[in-house]
């Protein structure tokens, strides 16, 4: 049997609209990422960017070991951002 917390009250994911828009609504490449893959921390704009006219996005890798950081798709209607190989994004406000 699997013990349950009792964590209290919680919002929906509404609560998190405010907080992200101020975080997204600075310039990121100042951001630092550290790597999931080798540890390295820097500058989101040390990142190695891979990018093609035929290509739907861009990739980023590690200057490091060259695993992928961050993959970033933009649609007609939406953008959309996978940060799996970031284990942290530390934003200066």
């Amino acid at each position: 049997m699997t013990e349950q917390l009792d964590l209290g009250p919680h919002l929906d994911g509404n609560a998190l609209a405010g907080p992200l828009r101020e975080i997204f609504a600075v310039d990121v490449t100042a951001a630092t990422s550290r790597c999931a893959a080798c540890g390295l921390a820097g500058a989101l704009a040390a990142l190695h960017v891979y990018a093609s006219a035929n290509a739907p996005g861009m990739v980023a890798r590690c200057p490091a070991c060259e695993e992928v950081v961050l993959r970033v798709v933009r649609t007609p209607d939406a953008a959309w951002l996978d940060l799996r190989g970031t284990v942290a994004l530390r934003i200066p406000m």
